[in-house]
């Protein structure tokens, strides 16, 4: 299908592929859902408890699964037809949130119920996270608007991000969590719905006569010994350890630090949204990917300090200005070092390196999760997320450093590719 170069501005590039505007407008409502779900049950949690280490273990159990499964996942999905995968997981994801809908409206929830449920959902993101970003390179036609598409995806995280948070604590306070479940798992009508509507290519994936545990092997051979993509997961995967556990104690700091309720829950985690949103914007409307390593590290370090800034204060205006700036800096350093990665990976081995990044963002954040609940316990959730902060810091003063090593390798590749277009005026003549 021809494709209009003049259909749509630079920034939303990416819509002019139809299927990937279908994709969009499904994800964008089904999103807002998941950000409600999110805020309710970590209210949940901490109503029914009162306790910041039980919050950090109800997140190690929800994503938990998403660190063992992920490299199996990963194998098949290289195997199997992606569409199918995606109406599958979200089918999965629809009926756990209407289950804990079940469960909360009828007054039968409890914290153990919530964990099993939510390390069913890990299990499927497991699947589902590595699926959605394989498939993007399937949905969009021209490979040049691949950057633009994960950064839009990025920002449609994030827009939903915003939003949803407000609406969880809005409903929360008003007719309690259960009713935000129920609308979570009505909103996958809409992604799927938006999945069976596409036209999507069949032609037929390669037979694989390799064995599972073989080929997930190839795959970790690849990420490990390929410096470009092992610091940037390496990178990933610190920053979801150490930095983004913050998330995890935000109903602690909304009560015991700002003495909020669950509406200061979720305007706290609507500013962060809306700081992440705008780094995703900036990533989408930026010309090339020559650069973004420079990006990865600056955003790194600020997600670091901006962390550092927010546990040191007590006022929440002050809370209000700092998050944004920690949202921008978390989302373009994980969006950016994902655009790196796709923009490098061989075809047969994408889902196996999507599944590495869905570990190193997801899989190693219940191991934050469950350290930053127990040392929240003993020495308070401020001092944890400031020395998540200071962690980021370092991590990503030790990417930059790493930088002129990685352009080396880089520029061939990107050379070979096509991909060294004229870069934007910040990003100077660094491929990396």
């Amino acid at each position: 299908m021809a494709i209009d170069r003049t259909a749509a501005p630079h920034l939303f590039r990416a819509l002019r592929n139809p299927n990937y505007r279908l994709f969009f407008a499904g994800q964008g409502i089904s999103l807002v859902g998941t950000w409600t779900t999110r805020l309710a049950a970590s209210w949940l949690v901490y109503r029914l408890t009162d306790s910041a280490l039980l919050l950090g273990l109800v997140g190690f159990f929800g994503q938990i699964p998403t660190l063992i499964l992920a490299p199996f996942a990963g194998v098949f999905i290289d195997r199997w037809n992606r569409r199918s995968v995606l109406l599958v997981t979200q089918s999965l994801s629809m009926m756990q949130s209407l289950a804990l809908a079940a469960l909360t409206l009828s007054g039968r929830i409890t914290v153990a119920d919530v964990m099993m449920l939510q390390a069913l959902q890990g299990g499927v993101n497991a699947f589902d996270t590595p699926a959605r970003q394989a498939f993007v390179v399937e949905m969009v036609e021209d490979r040049a608007d691949l950057a633009n598409a994960i950064a839009l995806n990025s920002s449609l995280v994030n827009g939903s991000r915003m939003i949803g948070p407000a609406v969880g604590g809005a409903l929360t306070a008003a007719v309690g969590e259960g009713w935000c479940f129920l609308a979570d798992g009505l909103s996958y009508i809409a992604v799927m719905g938006s999945l069976l509507a596409m036209t999507v290519n069949r032609a037929a994936r390669r037979r694989h006569s390799q064995p599972v545990f073989e080929a997930m092997k190839h795959g970790f051979e690849y990420v490990a010994h390929f410096p470009p993509v092992r610091s940037g997961l390496l990178l990933v995967a610190l920053v979801s350890m150490l930095g983004m556990p913050y998330q995890v104690l935000m109903p602690v700091m909304a009560s015991e630090v700002f003495g909020g309720g669950p509406n200061t829950l979720g305007i706290l985690m609507m500013t962060t949204g809306v700081g992440a949103l705008a780094g995703t914007l900036y990533l989408a409307w930026r010309h090339t990917v020559v650069g973004l390593g420079t990006k990865i590290a600056q955003a790194t370090l600020t997600f670091g300090v901006a962390l550092v800034i927010f546990a040191s204060t007590d006022r929440l205006w002050v809370a209000l200005v700092i998050l944004p700036i920690a949202g921008a800096g978390f989302i373009i350093a994980l969006a950016a070092t994902n655009t790196v990665v796709q923009t490098l990976v061989p075809e047969h081995l994408r889902g196996r390196v999507m599944a590495f990044y869905t570990m190193a963002f997801l899989g190693t954040a219940p191991i934050g999760s469950l350290i930053a609940g127990v040392a929240a316990e003993r020495i308070g959730a401020p001092r944890t997320i400031m020395m998540g902060g200071v962690a980021c810091a370092i991590a990503g003063a030790w990417f930059y450093s790493s930088l002129p090593t990685l352009r080396d390798i880089v520029h061939p590749i990107y050379a070979e590719r096509g991909l060294l277009v004229m870069p934007d005026a910040d990003s100077g003549s660094k491929t990396l």
